[in-house]
């Protein structure tokens, strides 16, 4: 911790709030201001390494000021009438449980700028590629940031429209259909949620979230609770994504470009589980207790069902897509962070946030290493990567292999990577769950979860044998082995890992590594925050 003043911590967080939107209308000027370019095109790919790059150096200063001896205090905090009839306030803050999320989605966008100025995916003009980046960037900061129920959901819904052109004129194929299934999906869900954190905010007489929680949901009844539950938890089902309201996820990965599948894994679908664990956990603590064996049945089938369908993608003969099989595993994994938070205990809550890290940070490393292998080769079918120019990888790209087994062991929660700790710490407080909760009905979820993982680490380890290892040579009986061999031609060689891919992906394994071997890092943030939260705003 450096020691800076409130002000200035209030400035920062302002700045990772709106800088991305000043930046994305400045990339849309004839002339972008910042570092020159050999071609315009190249000056507005700059400009938006340079506006995320300092975003994300004001998230670092930030986390580097937050005071860590106090996690679960509001700090950096702005609080300004914006509409006094309806007592909607400009209130900012961060604590334990958003600070990882803005410094993951800071380094996750600005990751995915310098990518694109090296690798820009085939579309139109890059000055409304940037600027769709960055208004995506400014949405997601301004969901993990804002304190007032409809500041949340004006940031949640801020997102849905530079995604969706994205996905819709940057994306590869069937992207016009991806985009659709996206966009109306989410915003079916959002009118629904709108609907409850309006309920919430009638009843309570306020849509402040901090007061809402220190309340504890004293001020409504369990039935009220009960409702403005349902409602708000579809909605935020639907981005998570939740079995099964999760069938849009899968396409929209598919057609995606890779920076596109990176943030919506990365920090989109954070969006859903933060919103249970900083709205619906502490504002309506007795309608969570209602609904949250039902939440915990879903999650668990979800890991099932994704574990289940990335088997079958990965299996030989299959036709299955690459990235269609993490876009699945993704709903697995997203499985145990839901289960975690029905648990309603602080382990089970603190594991669902250490999840929601783990997955930005590994999930993200599979697709930009997935988008390199359809660089190299054209194609994300299993099938041809195994038989193709992309088999064998140890032998072709060995460096390029090496990351996707780690990504691949890493996704499968290997001891001492950061996969690891969040889904055992939601397993142990399925194990505990809280008081009210039965714990009969925990343990059998904690059982299906328990087998899901191990489903996780068999499709994982098949796909690291079938690409980065490479078919078997065909022999006949008639045939030996050796001839078999000395007759197979030598493998072509594919393009290793360049220079920019090296500075983008490093960090994140980094990250995978750090969190894996030192989980208190992240743990000392999100507990005493977690413990404020379900104790009625008492730290």
């Amino acid at each position: 911790m450096i020691g800076i003043s409130e002000s200035v911590m209030q400035f920062l967080l302002a700045l990772i709030v709106v800088g991305p939107l000043i930046g994305a209308v400045a990339a849309l000027l004839p002339a972008p201001p910042g570092l020159k370019g050999k071609s315009p095109d190249q000056a507005v790919l700059r400009h938006g390494v340079s506006v995320t790059g300092v975003i994300l150096l004001a998230a670092i200063v930030l986390a580097l000021g937050f005071d860590h001896d106090q996690p679960s205090k509001m700090q950096a905090t702005t609080d300004i009438s914006w509409i006094p009839a309806l007592d909607v306030r400009i209130h900012l803050g961060i604590d334990g449980i958003s600070l990882p999320l803005l410094v993951l989605t800071a380094l996750l966008t600005f990751l995915c700028a310098l990518y694109s100025y090296f690798k820009m995916p085939s579309g139109p003009s890059p000055k409304a590629f940037v600027a769709l980046i960055l208004v995506l960037e400014s949405g997601t900061l301004a969901t993990f940031a804002v304190l007032d129920l409809l500041l949340f959901f004006l940031a949640f819904e801020m997102v849905l429209i530079p995604m969706y052109f994205l996905i819709a004129r940057w994306g590869g194929e069937q992207r016009t259909r991806a985009a659709w299934k996206f966009i109306l999906y989410t915003l079916l869900g959002s009118v629904v949620m709108l609907l409850g954190l309006l309920l919430i905010g009638l009843k309570s007489g306020t849509f402040d979230m901090v007061a809402l929680a220190t309340d504890n949901g004293r001020g409504m009844t369990t039935s009220v609770q009960v409702i403005a539950v349902l409602a708000i938890g579809v909605g935020l089902a639907v981005k998570t994504p939740m079995w099964p309201l999760h069938s849009w996820l899968p396409d929209a990965h598919t057609a995606a470009p890779t920076v596109g599948s990176v943030l919506l894994a990365g920090v989109m679908l954070k969006m859903g589980t933060y919103g249970f664990v900083r709205i619906v956990l502490p504002i309506a603590p007795d309608g969570m207790r209602e609904f949250a064996p039902y939440l915990a049945a879903f999650a668990v089938v979800g890991i099932i069902y994704g574990s289940l369908a990335c088997l079958a993608l990965a299996k030989q003969g299959a036709k299955g897509d690459l990235k269609r099989l993490i876009a699945y595993s993704s709903v697995g994994h997203m499985g145990f962070v839901l289960l975690g938070i029905s648990t309603m205990s602080p382990t089970g809550v603190n594991g669902a946030l250490f999840a929601n890290i783990a997955h930005g940070l590994i999930t993200g490393l599979l697709f930009f290493l997935v988008g390199a292998l359809k660089d190299r080769t054209g194609t994300t079918d299993l099938d041809t990567l195994a038989q193709g120019s992309g088999a064998a990888l140890y032998g072709k790209a060995p460096r390029l292999g090496g990351l996707l087994a780690f990504g691949a062991v890493a996704s499968l929660g290997l001891p001492g990577l950061a996969g690891f700790w969040g889904e055992m710490l939601a397993l142990f407080g399925a194990f505990e769950p809280a008081a009210d909760l039965s714990r009969p009905a925990f343990l059998t979820f904690m059982a299906i979860a328990a087998f899901g993982t191990l489903l996780t680490a068999a499709y994982m380890l098949i796909v690291v044998r079938r690409v980065c290892m490479g078919p078997m040579p065909q022999t006949t009986a008639d045939e030996p082995a050796a001839e078999a061999l000395a007759d197979d031609p030598a493998p072509k060689a594919l393009a290793d890992v360049h220079g920019y891919e090296f500075a983008a992906w490093t960090p994140l394994v980094a990250l995978t590594v750090l969190a894996g071997l030192w989980p208190a890092a992240l743990l000392g943030l999100t507990d005493p925050a977690v413990q404020k939260l379900l104790t009625g705003g008492k730290s």
